[in-house]
Parts: C-alpha cells; structure tokens; sequence
C-alpha cells in the first residue's frame, strides 16, 4: 500500500505552491514613528500602498561597442512611497504627518506585514506631497508622496517587530538617568 502524505497525497490542495506563500496587500501597513521616536504609528484610513524603487542606467557606449548594443551600468538608487486612503483628521497619525510636511522634517518609516507581524522595510524620507480630495458625493480621502533620503532597508533578516501602538521603553544612560 503506497504511503500516505497529508491533504490526500497533496492530489488537489498542494501546499507548497507559490499560492500559498503570497502576501496579501491588505495585510501591508504603512507606519511613521513620531517626532521622538518612541511611538510607531499606523496612517490611518490607508487604502493603497505602492512602493518605489528605482535605479539611474548609465550609458557606456563607446565606439569599439561590439554588436550595436548600448551598453550600460547601474548608478545613483532612489526609492519612495505613495499613500492614499480615507482622511481621519482627529488620528495622530495624520496630525504628525502634517508636522512633517509643514516643518520640513525627515520622518522615520516602516512598512510591514501585520499577518506575519514582522516589518518589511524602513527608512527615512521626506513629505513632498501631502493633498486632500473632499468630492461631493464620497469620503474625503488623503494622498501622500514620500521620498527617500539614504536607503530603504530590507528588514527580513532585521531585528525590527515593533507593531503599531506600542511604544519603546526608555533607555537608561550611562550616568544611570533615563532618556
């Protein structure tokens, strides 16, 4: 009798699929941290997360070029986020946001996987674009544009879990105090 694996010898659920292992975009928070940075906040009311990574190409075609082809390097990265969703004015978040824009601050993000309860990326960046769409038959909504300064770090091998709500205990310093 041939030996018998789960979900039926895997004849019509297979498990191992790709399928399974997809993240849902439903499940990805945009956070920011507060001015201090002991309070991670979610943007409220978010509905649509795109993030934006991309390279300069240069050229490096010369006449001896074999072929025909251009040829070409990687140069200067550049990444940033795009937000939208339903404007909650009264959330904290929204409140900071408009602190960041308004100032011209750099504001500490973090993108994560609320399922899995782990971030995905983070860095630091700026508010260049932070607009409000109030349509007289629908909700009013929010649009922000968020760009980069440095690197936008991958933390899937990070120690970096902190969710939304909770805060960062103080540090003790070296003369014993707290900060």
């Amino acid at each position: 009798m041939p030996e018998v694996t789960g979900f039926e010898n895997e004849l019509y659920c297979d498990m191992s699929s790709a399928a399974t292992k997809a993240v849902a975009g439903k499940n990805i928070l945009l956070a920011i941290f507060n001015s201090t940075g002991d309070k991670l906040l979610a943007v409220a009311g978010q509905q649509g997360l795109t993030i934006n990574r991309s390279k300069d190409a240069i050229e490096i075609t010369s006449k001896d070029t074999k072929g025909g082809w251009k040829s070409k390097i990687g140069g200067m990265k550049e990444w940033s986020i795009d937000n939208d969703g339903l404007y909650v004015r009264s959330d904290e978040s929204h409140t900071e946001l408009s602190k960041y824009f308004e100032g011209d601050d750099p504001v500490c993000i973090k993108v994560l996987d609320m399922q899995a309860k782990k971030g995905m990326f983070g860095g630091l960046c700026i508010v260049t674009d932070y607009s409000f769409e109030a349509p007289f038959d629908d909700a009013m909504t929010y649009s922000i544009k968020l760009d980069g300064m440095g690197a936008l770090v991958d933390l899937a091998d990070k120690d970096a879990n902190q969710l939304p709500g909770e805060t960062v205990p103080p540090v003790e310093n070296k003369s014993g105090g707290k900060n």
